[in-house]
C-alpha cells in the first residue's frame, strides 16, 4: 500500500469526480482557508486597526453631539409665530415635518448602514443637512419679508417661504436619521460585543441628547437677533441656521474618514457559528445551483456559478474570490436574521410600546417653547424674570443625557448578561452569566421604571403644576428629560441583548420608525388644543397684544392639560405593551431569553 500522498497537486488529483457535499457555513469562511486572518495580517496592519477602532468612538461622538440640532426647535419655534405670525398648527407642521423625515427612513438608512457601513451615511447626512439647513434659512428671510407687508394671509398664516421651510426641515430630519444612525451603529459594532453593551451604545446616545443642550447655548449667545425690536433673548433664526449648516457639513466629511467597522468579517463569522450551533440556519443551504438560497432567509438573485465547486477544483482561492464570498455570506446572514426580527410576535409589542412612550416626549420638547408661554399671561404680575425656552432645551438636555449613562452603567452592572452577542434563539443558547452578591435587575424594570417618570411629568405639567409659576417648570422638563432618555437609551440596548449586533441598525431602524407616526399625532393633538384654547380666548386682543396676534396665542392650562392628560395616559398603555412582550404569553420570559 502507498504511502498518502503530502503534494497539494497530487491531493487534488485524487479528490472524487462526483460533487461532494455542499460545505457549511463555517467551513466557507477566510478563517477556514489555507491562512488564517491572524497568522498572515501583520503587526503593522493590527495596530492600524486598534487605531481605527479607538479613533472611531470620538468620531461617533462628535456627530452624535452634532447631529441632534433639530432638537434645539423650540429655542426658536416661538419666533416663528411672534415674527412670521404662523398659527401653532404651521409651528407644529415643521416640527412633524422633521420628526417624520428623522424616523420615516430609519429602516432604509439602518439597512444601508448595516450592509454599506456608516462612512456614506455619514458623509450623505452631511450634505442634506447642510442643504437643509441653508433652505430654512431662506424661507425664513422670505417669510419675514412675507409678513412685514402682509402677505402670509393678512398675519393669519404662512407666506410665500412655508413650502420651502418645510422642505428644509425634511431635509433636516433625514440628515439627523443618518448621522445618528452611523454614529450609534459604529459604536454598537465595535464595541457593543463585550461585557459593556450598554455604556458603548449608551455614550453615542446620550451625546446625541447633549447636542440640543450645547446647540441652543450657542444660539442663545453667540447668535443673539440684532433687531431693537426682538425680544431678549431672541434668537437671530438665519444666522444660527447658516452656522449649523456649515458646522454639519464638516462633521459629515469627518465621519466619512473616521467611522469605520473593524473586524467586520470576524463579527459575521462568530454570528454564523452561534446561528448554526442554535440550529437556527443550516449552512448546506446558503449556495445552490444559481446562486439562490433555497429556504425563505434571502436569496443571492445574481446567477452564477457556485464558487466552492470552482475552489475545490483549484484547491486556491484569490482575495477577489474571498471577498464576494464574505460579502454574499453577510448579505445571507443579516437578510436570516432580518427576518427572524420581523417575525417575531414580541418585537411588534415592544415597537408598539416603544411608539406610544416616545411619541408624547417628542410632542413635549418640541413644543416646550410655546407651552412656557401659556404659563405667563400678560394680565399674570409676577416678580423675576420669566424663564426661557432655551433653559429648559438645556435641562432635559443635562437630565436626559444623565440618565443614558447611567442606565448604561447600571444595566451593565446589575441586568443579566446572555452568554451570546447575538441573536438569542432558545433558553440553552443563552443562559445568564451567574452573579454573586448582586442583584440581577432587568433591562426591562429599569425600561418601565423611567417610563413611569415620564408619564409622571407629563401628568403634573397636565394638572397645572407649573401654570403662573414658571419657576416650577424645571421640575417637568427634569423628570420628562430622564423619561425620554432613558426610554431611547434602553431601548436599542434592549435589542441587541434580545437580537444582536450584527443587524443592529436595521433592527432599531425597524423600531425607532415608530415614534414619527407618533410625535405627529401628539404634535397634531396639542395644536388642536392649543388652537381651540387661542380662538375661545380670542376674538378681541388679549391682555393689550397685537390684534395681529389674536386668536394665535393662547394663556392658561385650557391651551395644553387636555392633550398631556392624553400623552401620560399613552405612556401608560405602552408600558402595558413592553410589559406584556416580557412577561405575557410566549414572552421573553418564557422563552428563557435573557434580558
Amino acid at each position: 500500500m502507498s504511502p498518502p500522498p503530502t503534494n497539494p497537486s497530487e491531493t487534488a488529483s485524487l479528490l472524487p469526480a462526483s460533487p461532494s457535499p455542499t460545505p457549511s457555513l463555517r467551513s466557507l469562511s477566510p478563517a477556514a482557508s489555507t491562512t488564517t486572518t491572524s497568522s498572515t495580517t501583520t503587526a503593522a496592519t493590527r495596530r492600524a486597526r486598534r487605531l481605527q477602532r479607538a479613533l472611531s468612538l470620538p468620531t461617533a461622538l462628535l456627530a452624535a453631539l452634532c447631529a441632534g440640532s433639530v432638537t434645539a426647535f423650540s429655542l426658536y419655534a416661538h419666533t416663528f409665530q411672534a415674527r412670521l405670525r404662523y398659527t401653532q398648527f404651521q409651528v407644529n407642521g415643521l416640527a412633524s415635518a422633521a420628526s417624520l423625515a428623522m424616523y420615516a427612513p430609519v429602516p432604509l438608512l439602518g439597512y444601508a448602514c448595516d450592509r454599506a457601513g456608516p462612512a456614506p451615511l455619514a458623509l450623505g447626512a452631511g450634505v442634506v443637512f447642510g442643504v437643509g439647513y441653508l433652505a430654512a434659512a431662506v424661507a425664513y428671510g422670505r417669510e419675514v419679508a412675507d409678513a412685514a407687508v402682509g402677505a402670509g394671509g393678512g398675519g393669519d398664516g404662512a407666506g410665500r417661504g412655508y413650502g420651502l421651510m418645510v422642505a428644509g426641515f425634511v431635509a433636516i430630519g433625514v440628515g439627523t436619521c443618518a448621522m445618528y444612525m452611523s454614529a450609534v451603529a459604529t459604536c454598537a459594532k465595535n464595541f457593543g460585543r463585550g461585557r459593556h453593551r450598554g455604556l458603548a451604545l449608551a455614550l453615542p446616545i446620550a451625546a446625541f441628547g447633549l447636542s440640543g443642550m450645547w446647540l441652543s447655548q450657542v444660539g442663545s449667545r453667540l447668535f443673539l437677533s440684532r433687531d431693537p425690536a426682538a425680544e431678549e433673548g431672541e434668537v437671530d433664526v438665519v444666522r444660527f441656521f447658516v452656522f449649523l449648516a456649515g458646522l454639519l457639513v464638516v462633521v459629515g466629511v469627518i465621519g466619512a474618514f473616521g467611522l469605520r467597522i473593524v473586524d467586520e468579517r470576524d463579527l459575521i463569522e462568530e454570528a454564523v457559528e452561534e446561528l448554526e450551533r442554535s440550529g437556527f440556519l443550516d449552512g448546506s443551504a446558503l449556495f445552490t445551483p444559481g446562486g439562490r438560497a433555497e429556504n425563505g432567509y434571502g436569496a443571492v438573485v445574481t446567477e452564477r456559478a457556485d464558487p466552492f465547486d470552482e475552489l475545490e477544483n483549484a484547491g486556491i482561492k484569490n482575495a477577489e474570490e474571498e471577498e464576494e464570498e464574505a460579502r454574499i455570506k453577510k448579505q445571507w446572514v443579516l437578510n436570516a436574521e432580518t427576518r427572524r426580527f420581523l417575525t417575531d410576535h414580541t418585537m411588534w409589542c415592544f415597537a408598539l410600546g416603544f411608539f406610544f412612550m416616545i411619541g408624547p416626549g417628542e410632542a413635549f420638547i418640541n413644543n416646550m417653547g410655546t407651552v412656557i408661554k401659556t404659563l405667563y399671561p400678560p394680565t399674570l404680575h409676577y416678580v423675576g424674570k420669566p424663564t426661557s425656552p432655551a433653559t429648559h432645551v438645556s435641562i432635559v438636555g443635562i437630565t436626559s443625557t444623565a440618565v443614558r449613562l447611567l442606565t448604561g452603567t447600571l444595566t451593565d452592572l446589575l441586568a443579566p448578561s446572555p452568554k451570546t452577542s447575538h441573536v438569542q434563539i432558545t433558553t440553552l443558547s443563552s443562559p445568564a452569566h451567574p452573579r454573586s452578591r448582586i442583584p440581577s435587575v432587568s433591562r426591562v424594570s429599569f425600561l418601565l421604571f423611567f417610563a413611569a417618570l415620564l408619564s409622571l411629568g407629563l401628568a403634573a405639567l397636565a394638572g397645572g403644576f407649573a401654570q403662573d409659576r414658571g419657576d416650577r417648570f424645571w421640575i417637568v422638563s427634569g423628570l420628562v428629560g430622564a423619561g425620554y432618555g432613558a426610554v431611547f437609551s434602553l431601548t436599542p440596548i434592549i435589542i441587541t441583548v434580545i437580537w444582536g449586533v450584527e443587524n443592529f441598525a436595521t433592527n432599531w431602524g425597524i423600531v425607532a420608525m415608530f415614534p414619527a407616526l407618533g410625535a405627529t399625532v401628539w404634535g397634531l393633538v396639542y395644536s388642536a388644543v392649543y388652537q381651540t384654547g387661542a380662538e375661545r380666548q380670542g376674538g378681541s386682543a388679549v391682555g393689550g397684544e397685537s390684534s395681529n396676534n389674536s386668536n394665535l396665542l393662547c394663556y392658561g392650562k385650557e391651551c395644553y392639560a387636555p392633550a398631556f392628560w392624553a400623552m401620560a395616559a399613552s405612556v401608560w398603555i405602552a408600558c402595558g405593551l413592553v410589559l406584556w412582550a416580557w412577561k405575557g404569553k410566549n414572552g421573553w420570559a418564557q422563552r428563557g431569553i435573557v434580558v
